[in-house]
């Protein structure tokens, strides 16, 4: 009889075994995924017209604040600068920041939703991958500062 037909469960036992502990110390071994270089976004404090929009006047332009806007993880709400009919400056007054994935994800997204922004010149900015909520409130705050300011 061919040795492959054979039935040799003691060999299979071991073949597994040795398949499964592989298995377990490759998963072991790999290495967790790394955060890229946290960026420090601090926000203002806010001003007592934080629930609302509002606008005032500040050097280089005028400071126009959006409506928070209430997303799944919490409040977004964004103030810009206008100038001259163009966006100037834009800031993440509220943002979700209640635990450290909230600080990690908005960390990295915040940054680049405001560049995105003053490129833009509106609120028709792309989404940041993984943080899809923040993108979503921090677009309908900074149309409404728009609104708000005119433009």
């Amino acid at each position: 009889m061919h040795a492959l037909k054979k039935n040799r469960p003691f060999r299979r036992i071991v073949l597994a075994s040795a398949a499964t502990v592989s298995g377990v110390v490759m998963l072991l071994t790999l290495k967790p995924h790394t955060a890229p270089e946290s960026v420090s976004v601090t926000a203002p404090a806010p001003s007592s017209s934080s629930s609302g929009s509002g606008s005032g006047t500040v050097e280089g332009g005028k400071a126009v604040t959006g409506e928070s806007v209430q997303t799944r993880w919490g409040p977004v709400q964004v103030r810009i600068t206008v100038a001259d009919g163009r966006i100037t400056d834009v800031t993440a007054v509220t943002y979700p920041q209640e635990n450290p994935r909230d600080q990690q994800i908005n960390a990295y997204a915040i940054p680049r939703l405001r560049s995105e922004a003053l490129t833009a010149q509106s609120a028709d900015i792309d989404t940041v991958s993984g943080a899809t909520y923040t993108s979503d409130g921090y677009r309908q705050s900074l149309q409404s500062a728009l609104d708000s300011a005119g433009l």
